[in-house]
């Protein structure tokens, strides 16, 4: 495992590093007992960066963390997100009692004294623009309760909004082949900025693995069905905001980034990784299986400068027009 500075802070991340959206819930069948192996195999293989939020589960996938890093809290990050058990558009939601009840909740599912990196979860554009809220990270902070905080973002846009505060140490966006607009501005602002990089969806929901079909199908409970037209939250964070037989056709496209490599998906994690600002990849993981194949992009040879073209003018030309969403 090699390790990253996250941004300015003293935090040294795995460059693979996992998202627990997936056991939470959302994701179709989930057992705890086969999350709890594959959260242990991730941490003896030298992850010790693991992303969540309150609401994945309801809080379920923070309480799976807490038995998987029992007595081992000062070797394993934790980050976690607030603010959407609640209205996300209200401005109380983002008061002090409120915040201090989000993290403290969190804290006793984490069974932890301090979160590593607290960060508000995908929050409207006039939340960020009102910016109150940062002032009530600022006392968690000074009172130990978090380590740092950053934002978990829509937009490219949102990004270079969050910038603006110098306390933001960190940016959870969505990044992969489809989704290359970080890459243009965002990324390089925040690596002068000395703000990390966390790359989300790396796998655009699955497309990315190549092993979908127009014919495959979703649990009802899944957001792969519930989400894919953007009904429960934005579009964007299901298939990377691309209609889903659409996506299925680009992917097919894609098939050639696996050449030379073991597998699709894990040429298209080693994409993600060899961008510059990026501080880890946090891809999702529901079994031991998809821990060491995610894992395996550590491994996968990095493309070459002709195919990293080809990958931009892909994006270009033939992805961009068809993302939904605000991104």
């Amino acid at each position: 495992m090699k390790y990253r500075q996250l941004g300015n802070t003293d935090l040294k991340v795995s460059e693979v590093s996992f998202g627990t959206w997936a056991i939470g819930g959302t994701w179709g069948e989930v057992h705890d007992d086969e999350s709890l192996r594959a959260l242990q195999v991730a941490i003896d293989e030298g992850v010790n960066f693991f992303d969540t939020a309150d609401v994945y589960g309801d809080g379920h996938s923070e309480e799976l963390l807490a038995k998987a890093t029992k007595g081992i809290e000062d070797k394993i990050h934790i980050a976690t997100k607030f603010c959407r058990a609640g209205n996300i558009h209200d401005p109380n939601n983002y008061s002090e009692a409120t915040v201090r009840k989000y993290c403290e909740d969190s804290l006793r599912r984490l069974d932890r004294d301090y979160i590593d990196l607290y960060q508000i979860h995908c929050p409207p554009t006039e939340i960020l623009q009102d910016g109150s809220v940062y002032e009530v990270l600022d006392k968690l902070q000074a009172e130990g309760k978090i380590r740092y905080y950053g934002v978990s973002v829509e937009s490219a846009e949102q990004g270079l909004l969050c910038l603006q505060n110098e306390n933001v140490s960190a940016l959870q966006v969505i990044l992969n082949i489809f989704r290359q607009k970080p890459l243009e501005e965002l990324l390089p602002a925040a690596k002068e900025r000395g703000v990390g990089i966390l790359a989300r969806l790396p796998l655009a929901s699955g497309l990315l693995t190549g092993k979908f079909t127009e014919a495959s199908t979703f649990a009802s409970d899944d957001h792969r069905t519930f989400n894919r037209n953007g009904d429960a939250f934005n579009v964007g964070e299901t298939f990377a905001g691309l209609e889903f037989n659409k996506g299925v056709e680009l992917s097919q496209q894609l098939q050639w980034i696996a050449n030379g490599r073991d597998s699709m998906a894990q040429a298209a994690l080693r994409w993600i990784l060899d961008q510059a600002g990026v501080s880890c990849i946090i891809p999702g993981f529901k079994n031991v299986k998809q821990v060491n194949q995610n894992l395996a992009a550590l491994q996968t040879p990095s493309f070459s400068k002709e195919e990293l073209e080809q990958l931009q003018q892909f994006y270009k030309e033939t992805v961009h027009d068809h993302i939904r969403g605000v991104y």
